[in-house]
Formats: C-alpha cells, sequence, structure tokens
C-alpha cells in the first residue's frame, strides 16, 4: 500500500523527512552491492593466502547468494511479523556481524562462514528494501524510490571496486572488507530513526500510529483520504497469503512472472560479471592492477545507467525499458564472447572492456533495476510480502548457481562460449517481457494484479487454441 495515493494532485519532490527514511532504507542496497563486488578484489589476493582452487574459489563467490536464498526466504515473514522497518534493523546487524567476522579470519573456512551470514543479510534486504520504498512511496514516484535502491546497490558495487584499488598495492583484502563496515553502521542508525510504513501499522492494529506517520508527510486532508485506503486493504492484509499457499492463491501468475524474471536476470550472469570482471580482464592480458581499474570503469558506468533508469522509469515504463535492457544486453555478449574467440591482438583487452560496459549498461538501465521494482509492484496486498521473498530466493539461488559454476565452465569450455550462453539468456528474456509482463507504471496495486491475471487468463486461451489450429 503507498502512502500517497493521490498521484494527480501529489506531484511535487517528496518531503525531506520521506527522502531521509528512503535513504536509511536505500543503505541497505548500497551494503548488497558492496559485499557482491568486494569479492572480485579480495579474491585476486586472498587466493593466494589461502592456496585456493578454481572450485573453492567458485565457492567463496557463490556462497553470498546461496545465503541470500535463505535470507530471501526469511524476508517475508519477518517483514510481516517485525515490520518493514524492525527486519531492516535486524537485516543491518546481520551485516555488521558477517562483516567483521570475514575481516578477522584466520581461514577459507571461517572467511566461507562470515560471507554466508553476510548473504543471509542480502538476500533479506533485497526484498524487504523495495518493499518498505514501495509502501512509503506515492505512486507517480514510486518508480524513482523503488529504483534509488537499485542505485545504491551499484554505488556500492563501483565503491568496492574502488576499494580494491585502493588496497591493491598492499594485497590487504581485510582492509577491503573492513571498510564494508561503515555503510552497515549507518544503515543501523538511520533505521533506528525511521519509522514503520502506515500500510503495516494500518494491518496490524495501529491506525492512529499510521495517521501519525502520514501527518509527518501529508496534509490533513490528504491523511484522511489515505487511512480510508488503508482500511479498504487491512481486511486483505489480516488474510495474508504465506509462502506455502502462495502458488495456489491468485498471485500465482504474479508469481510466475516474479520468479521467472528472477531466474532470468541472474542466468544473464551479472552477478558472475561483477564478482569475476578483475579476474575476466586478467585473462585478457592486463595486469591484477589494471584488472581492477578496468573494473572501476563498469562499475561507473553501472552506476551512470541506473541513474539514466531513474529519469526514465516513470516516463517510458518498465516494460519499454526491460525490452531495451534484454536486447541490448543480449548483442553485446555476443559481441564480448567474440573477442574471446578471435585473435585480436592487444586491441583485444579494450574491445572486450567495451562490451562489458555495454552490457553492463544496457542491464542497469532495465533487466538490473525494474526486476525489484516489479516484485514489490505486481502482488496483490494480501501476498506482497511473500511473494517478493520468493521471487528475491529464486533470484539468489540463480546467482547461486552461476556463482559456482562460472569458473570451472570457463576453464571448461573457455570464455567465449561461456558468454554465448548468457547472450541466449537475454535473448529468451527479451521473449518472455514482452509476451507477459505488464506495464505497471503510475497504475494501483488493484489493477496492476486484476492486469497480470487477465493477461495470463488470454495467453492460456491463446495456447489452448494454437493444436487445434495447427492440426487443421
Amino acid at each position: 500500500m503507498d502512502v500517497v495515493a493521490d498521484s494527480q494532485k501529489r506531484t511535487t519532490r517528496p518531503p525531506r523527512r520521506l527522502l531521509r527514511w528512503a535513504l536509511a532504507a536505500a543503505l541497505g542496497g548500497f551494503v548488497f552491492g558492496y559485499e557482491l563486488a568486494v569479492i572480485s578484489g579480495a579474491l585476486l589476493f586472498l587466493r593466494d593466502d589461502f592456496a585456493l582452487g578454481a572450485f573453492q574459489q567458485g565457492a567463496l563467490v557463490s556462497i553470498l547468494p546461496l545465503g541470500a536464498m535463505a535470507g530471501g526466504l526469511l524476508a517475508g515473514r519477518a517483514a510481516d511479523a517485525l515490520g518493514r522497518r524492525g527486519t531492516l534493523i535486524l537485516i543491518a546487524g546481520l551485516f555488521i556481524a558477517g562483516t567483521a567476522v570475514a575481516t578477522v579470519a584466520p581461514g577459507y573456512g571461517v572467511l566461507l562462514a562470515a560471507r554466508a551470514v553476510t548473504g543471509i543479510a542480502v538476500g533479506a534486504v533485497s526484498s524487504t528494501t523495495p518493499l518498505y520504498l514501495s509502501e512509503i512511496a506515492p505512486p507517480d514516484a514510486r518508480g524513482r524510490l523503488v529504483t534509488l535502491n537499485q542505485l545504491m546497490v551499484t554505488l556500492g558495487i563501483v565503491v568496492a571496486y574502488g576499494v580494491g584499488v585502493v588496497f591493491s598495492g598492499s594485497g590487504s583484502w581485510r582492509a577491503m572488507f573492513a571498510m564494508g563496515l561503515i555503510p552497515s553502521t549507518l544503515m543501523l542508525a538511520g533505521m533506528v530513526r525511521a519509522t514503520e510504513t502506515p500500510a503495516w501499522l494500518a494491518a496490524h492494529g495501529q491506525a492512529d500510529r499510521a495517521r501519525e506517520v502520514l501527518l509527518q508527510v501529508v496534509d490533513e486532508g490528504q491523511a484522511r483520504r489515505l487511512m480510508e485506503d488503508l482500511g479498504r486493504f487491512q481486511a486483505q492484509e489480516s488474510r495474508r497469503v504465506g509462502v506455502r499457499t502462495l502458488v495456489r492463491s491468485a498471485a500465482a501468475p504474479a508469481l510466475l512472472i516474479a520468479v521467472a524474471l528472477g531466474a532470468m536476470q541472474q542466468f544473464a550472469g551479472i552477478n558472475a560479471v561483477i564478482a569475476y570482471a578483475p579476474s575476466v580482464m586478467e585473462r585478457t592480458g592486463l595486469t591484477a592492477s589494471n584488472s581492477l581499474l578496468s573494473s572501476v570503469v563498469i562499475g561507473l558506468a553501472n552506476v551512470a545507467a541506473t541513474v539514466v533508469s531513474i529519469r526514465l522509469v516513470d516516463r517510458s515504463g518498465r516494460r519499454p525499458l526491460l525490452l531495451a535492457s534484454a536486447a541490448g544486453a543480449c548483442v553485446s555478449l555476443a559481441l564480448l564472447a567474440l573477442t574471446f574467440e578471435v585473435s585480436l591482438g592487444d586491441a583485444g583487452s579494450w574491445l572486450s572492456l567495451i562490451c562489458l560496459i555495454g552490457y553492463i549498461t544496457a542491464f542497469a538501465i532495465g533487466l538490473g533495476p525494474i526486476f525489484w521494482l516489479l516484485i514489490s509492484e505486481i502482488f496483490p496486498p494480501d501476498s506482497r510480502a511473500a511473494g517478493a521473498s520468493v521471487a528475491a530466493a529464486v533470484n539468489w539461488f540463480s546467482g547461486f548457481l552461476v556463482g559456482l559454476a562460472f569458473a570451472p565452465v570457463v576453464d571448461a569450455i573457455g570464455q567465449g562460449p561461456t558468454f554465448w550462453i548468457f547472450a541466449a539468456v537475454c535473448a529468451v528474456a527479451f521473449v518472455f517481457v514482452r509476451r507477459y509482463v505488464p506495464e505497471t507504471k503510475g497504475r494501483p496495486f488493484a489493477d496492476i494484479a486484476a492486469d497480470v491475471r487477465a493477461q495470463f487468463d488470454r495467453t492460456s486461451h491463446d495456447d489452448a487454441r494454437t493444436p487445434r489450429r495447427a492440426g487443421r
């Protein structure tokens, strides 16, 4: 349930108080991005300190998305029981604990466990932060405010790359991990001062408190109308759908869209590229230091493209950006694969970098941020937390599989064929989005849910008629 339903009358910039709450929650996205990418620089040095083979390196990368899968599944129940704010406070504590242990890890086993704890926090924050932001955002700004989380993710990634460059001279991978304590602590402090969402408060019998929160960001008349809207949804929220019953509920079509997009987003190779970017560039002939510098360039392109996405998502809509993103990523990955298959001499490294930048740019405009936005929009109110939780878990399990398999697959078939596989996934994503994903820009949640069900009903009827036509 969004805080400002009267989008036609309220189109001004959100109040500073609202932006502070949003920024505190979005710091979780920053830590998410930092923890995801910091391993790329650290791996260049700790693999020698701990004498890691290809499988051990893959496990160290993939344990984070595996933990994130568990965190994603747990987050839905926690967000309903503890509240969105309470869950984010708990997540910040997990970030601090996991990062601290990783910093002082005496060996591979302890480091692996610490990264698993961090992964649980990453998975939980990846679904809870968009949920929190969507419930405090006006419909006309919901895309921008929720996509702020993805911007923070990309900023975390580029900062992690930059930290890797700073400490590459000393090879201090422990210092790289330790720097993650700063944003984690800031997130904890910010969420302690933030508010719970009015939707959660109203659904849990705290209507007076919900009204108090609304009055901090809207006037008396708007607050009254919003409380009436919250009351209409309260009955649905009191019959919340759990994870086990989600597939048999009215949210099943939305779940299919969310799960499919979550899997395709990861099998398009994004986390493998982020985690292994320095290693990929090192294979083109660059030194470790230059590989890290090239990763910073990739990270900056990621940030810039996400800023563009924020500006376009509430103007151009979700579907056009998703389609353009899938097409652009497909072409960039196919060209990247060619740079590894064709002998290009010294120019090969720079052409590979250009293709990687093209891929990251295309991904960051659509497939990256809009997946997280859609899972906070397409589910009915009674299943929003559970649906986002399952989608995030599938997303992270897919990331685990890709992260674990990437290095061994590259060793087995080479980098070129590996990136052709990622390109094929992007082509499938384009077809899926064009057929199934509805436009959600500026629309009430109830209308979106109805459109999702209607879209699948139409598709089912079309599929049922196809064999009969083919048999004539």
